[in-house]
């Protein structure tokens, strides 16, 4: 299949995939859309979106030693591993997915050695556990959600660090089915639609022979269905309802409706002020539009 697919095509779904980095939650229950600090699970995502990536660890852990069996929390530590590595190679620029030619034409980057270590091994203990809750239970939602989690960060690593694109898609297309079980048994784990949400946007926006080729793949797409899922985890979800709305500003951008998206990501810096990146981005979108 690789040979019928530019590079360019084979690059989005990871795009999408990081997008989805910390786009899993610690809860399968819908609960009010405000971002309320409750639990070292919800200091942690907390941490994340306000870059505060040793902060967010420490709370990740309190999580681990206080549910032991629970795999959400490594794999929760292994989405803020891959996020701050992400953060220090400067990966989270938005226009770094504004543009797909500048993606396609990334380079190999290199990672910390130790990072990697310890991305690793929290993912194969976050795995180990939901295995184990699975067999006994395979509605288990948190085991679940930590597995299309783990899948998802992976297909990141693969993405936009190692620059393996076929492995990447792999890992996609495992995160979409594990997320698509949870949803078969929760309608209202509105946290979930994100794992579809973004990836039916990006596939929807490629010419139709991509799309028809990933479609039989197991990986269709459908814009204005990704956009109504976020919409939902945006309005519905907790955890994930602040990252819906990243993920919805830089949709607005990608459709050159940058007043949508100046709208998102002001509220997003007054709710997380400690983020420098959404004022940064408010500026260079503020400059855009005025001209």
């Amino acid at each position: 299949m690789k040979g019928f697919l530019t590079m360019d095509a084979w690059a989005r779904p990871g795009v999408t995939m990081f997008l989805l980095t910390v786009a899993f939650c610690a809860n399968a229950v819908a609960v009010p859309p405000s971002f309320t600090i409750a639990s070292p699970l919800d200091r942690g995502f907390a941490g994340l979106y306000n870059l505060d990536f040793a902060g967010a660890q420490k709370d990740f852990n309190t999580w681990e030693v206080q549910h032991p069996d629970d795999p959400l929390g490594p794999a929760s530590a292994a989405a803020g591993f891959l996020f701050s590595e992400f953060n220090r190679l400067g990966v989270l620029e938005s226009q770094f997915y504004e543009n797909d030619n500048t993606f396609a034409a990334r380079a190999k980057l290199s990672p910390d050695p130790s990072t990697r270590q310890q991305f690793q091994s929290s993912l194969d203990r976050a795995e180990q556990l939901a295995r184990a809750r699975l067999a006994k239970d395979s509605k288990d939602r948190n085991a679940l959600f930590a597995m299309t989690l783990a899948s998802g960060l992976q297909a990141d690593y693969a993405a936009l660090i190692d620059k393996k694109n076929l492995a990447s898609l792999h890992y996609t297309k495992e995160a979409s089915q594990w997320a698509q079980q949870l949803l078969a048994i929760c309608n209202d784990c509105s946290d979930a639609l994100i794992a579809t949400g973004f990836s039916k946007y990006i596939i929807g926006s490629m010419s139709a022979p991509v799309r028809w080729l990933l479609r039989m793949n197991g990986l269709p797409g459908d814009k204005q269905a990704g956009i109504s899922d976020l919409q939902n985890t945006a309005e519905h979800g907790h955890y994930l309802a602040p990252f819906a709305r990243i993920l919805l500003a830089i949709a607005y951008v990608r459709d050159k409706n940058k007043d949508r998206a100046l709208e998102l990501l002001n509220s997003l810096r007054a709710d997380f002020p400690g983020n420098t990146l959404f004022p940064r981005e408010i500026g260079r979108l503020q400059s855009q539009v005025s001209r």
